[in-house]
């Protein structure tokens, strides 16, 4: 027997899988709206995470041109619930001395150019050693009133935990 050309087999292969195909519609028919909506969600979540990743390095590259907020006057925070402890000023003759060989804590190298906010931010990961290195090395330098309080603050509610 003589192969039938390959354009009947190919044809006849078509028709085959033409009425399967059409034998599993009413099957396929019952679950399309289910695969659409499913397939829609999943779009929808792909691009909400590429435009918040766009987002993340808009904020990235921004974050350098614009200068950072001070805290509003009417933002509270846990440690600034706890009194402030007012030391009195002692006439220390070695205070000049200290003030002039103090060094930026190594743990936080940056701390002289954050601002109040963003120390706030890191102060939950410090220790209470670490916290009174950086209580001395403010008052030893600046002797910002803010920085000193939320560090005494901070101190005081790390001991009480």
């Amino acid at each position: 027997m003589k192969p039938l050309p390959l354009g009947v087999r190919v044809a006849a292969g078509l028709a085959v899988t033409a009425l399967e195909q059409a034998r599993k519609l009413p099957q396929q028919l019952a679950g399309l709206p289910l695969t659409v909506v499913s397939e829609a969600m999943q779009l929808s979540m792909r691009v909400q995470q590429h435009v918040t990743e766009l987002a993340i390095k808009g904020d990235d590259v921004l974050s350098g041109l614009r200068p950072v907020e001070e805290e509003p006057e009417w933002a509270t925070f846990d440690e600034d619930e706890t009194p402030v402890t007012t030391e009195v000023p002692v006439d220390d003759p070695w205070e000049e001395e200290e003030r002039a060989i103090a060094e930026v804590p190594e743990f936080l190298p940056t701390y002289d150019e954050l601002s109040i906010a963003q120390l706030r931010a890191r102060l939950r990961n410090l220790s209470v050693e670490q916290l009174e290195e950086l209580l001395s090395y403010e008052k030893a330098h600046e002797s910002r009133p803010e920085f000193v309080g939320m560090l005494n603050r901070r101190i005081a509610t790390v001991k009480a935990q």
